[in-house]
C-alpha cells in the first residue's frame, strides 16, 4: 500500500503518545501519557519570598504552534486548557491528519444545518454561536446526508430520522461523553441518559479490526467521478476515551482504516466524504478579544464556507471545553 510507511511511523509515535490503549465498550476517563524528555525532574525547591506567583489560566482553548505546523508528526500537542493538553495533532506523509481530544477536558456537541436535517428547535443549530465560541476547540463535517437512508439523527429528544440496530453510532450521554459502536450492541451504555445519536453505515473499525468489506467501494458511499480516493473522514474512539477524528483529501477506505488503528482506535464510524463536505477546524481566540479564528487542520481542504461559524447546510460537531 502506498501509505504503509505512513502508517508505521504514526504507529511507533502513537505508542509513545497514547499509551496504555486495550478494549471496552465505553469510554473511561483516563490518564494519558504524553511523550516526555527523558531529563528527570529536579527535586522541588522551597519557595523563596521573592518568587513570583504563577499567572492564572487563560479563560479560553490556547491554540499552539503545531496547529499550522506543516510535515508529517507524531501526535503532538495543539491545544492546552486550564494548563493540560486537551488535544494532539499527528500528519502522515501521504496527507491524512489525525486530532486526538481528550474527553476529560473537552465535549463534542452535534450540530443541526439549516438543510441536514433542517427544521427548528434543535439544542445546537448551523453554527457554533453564543457563549458555546468562547470554549471551542475544533469543529469538523458530520456524516452523510439523511436522505441516502444511511442512519439515523436524534438530539436532546428530537428526532430526524429513527435509529437503526446495528449501525455506527457516536452517542453523546448528558455527561458530555462520548462514546462509539454499534447500536443496540456496544451503545448505548444500560442506565446512561443519552442526548444525541449520529449514525452513519455500520462501524468502520471495530474491536481495533478494520471492517471486511473495505475494498468495496460503493458500500463507503458514492464517490465523485467514481474516484477511489476522494477526501473521506472518520471518527473513532480509543478504549480510554480519546476521540479521534481522521481525515485527508485523497483517501482510500483502507488507509483511513489502518490510519485509524495504527492511532490505538478500537471503534470507529466513517463521516462524510467528497471534498465539499470534508472540512475540519481547530480555532484560536485572539487573546479572548473578537471572534475565534479557524485554522484548517486539512492541507488543501476545500473547507466550509462560514468555517462553522456562519450558518451551515449540514450537520456538523463542535469540540467544546468543559
Amino acid at each position: 500500500m502506498r501509505a504503509s510507511r505512513s502508517w508505521s511511523a504514526l504507529a511507533g509515535a502513537t505508542a509513545v503518545a497514547i499509551a496504555g490503549c486495550g478494549g471496552g465498550s465505553s469510554p473511561t476517563r483516563p490518564t494519558v501519557a504524553v511523550a516526555h524528555s527523558a531529563t528527570a525532574t529536579p527535586a522541588a525547591t522551597a519557595t523563596t519570598p521573592n518568587a513570583k506567583p504563577k499567572p492564572p489560566s487563560p479563560s479560553f482553548p490556547q491554540l499552539l504552534k503545531a496547529a499550522s505546523k506543516p510535515g508529517a508528526t507524531g501526535f503532538v500537542p495543539v491545544v492546552r486548557w486550564h494548563a493540560s493538553t486537551a488535544a494532539w495533532i499527528a500528519r502522515t506523509g501521504s496527507g491524512l491528519a489525525l486530532v486526538s481530544f481528550d474527553q476529560r477536558l473537552v465535549e463534542l456537541r452535534l450540530h443541526a444545518g439549516t438543510g441536514d436535517p433542517g427544521g427548528s428547535g434543535w439544542r445546537f443549530g448551523p453554527l457554533v454561536a453564543g457563549a458555546e465560541r468562547g470554549l471551542l476547540v475544533g469543529a469538523f463535517n458530520g456524516g452523510f446526508k439523511l436522505s441516502t437512508d444511511s442512519g439515523g439523527y436524534e438530539s436532546y429528544g428530537h428526532v430526524a430520522v429513527p435509529l437503526q440496530s446495528g449501525l455506527g453510532s457516536i452517542v453523546t450521554y448528558s455527561d458530555g461523553t462520548t462514546d462509539i459502536g454499534a447500536w443496540h450492541r456496544e451503545v448505548p451504555a444500560p442506565g446512561r441518559k443519552v442526548v444525541s445519536v449520529r449514525q452513519n453505515l455500520t462501524e468502520l473499525i471495530d474491536n481495533g479490526r478494520p471492517a471486511s468489506n473495505l475494498d468495496c467501494l460503493e458500500c463507503w458511499g458514492a464517490t465523485l467521478d467514481g474516484v477511489e480516493d476522494p477526501a473521506r473522514a472518520a471518527l473513532g474512539i480509543t478504549a480510554h476515551g480519546r476521540l479521534i477524528w481522521a481525515a485527508g483529501e485523497h483517501v482510500t477506505v483502507s488507509e483511513l482504516a489502518n490510519a485509524l488503528v495504527a492511532a490505538r482506535v478500537r471503534r470507529a464510524v466513517e463521516l462524510d466524504i467528497n471534498p465539499e463536505w470534508v472540512a475540519g477546524y481547530l480555532y484560536g481566540h485572539r487573546g479572548g478579544h473578537g471572534p475565534p479564528a479557524p485554522v484548517p487542520v486539512l492541507a488543501g481542504q476545500q473547507g466550509v464556507p462560514g468555517q462553522f461559524l456562519e450558518p451551515w447546510s449540514r450537520d456538523f460537531f463542535a469540540i467544546d471545553a468543559r
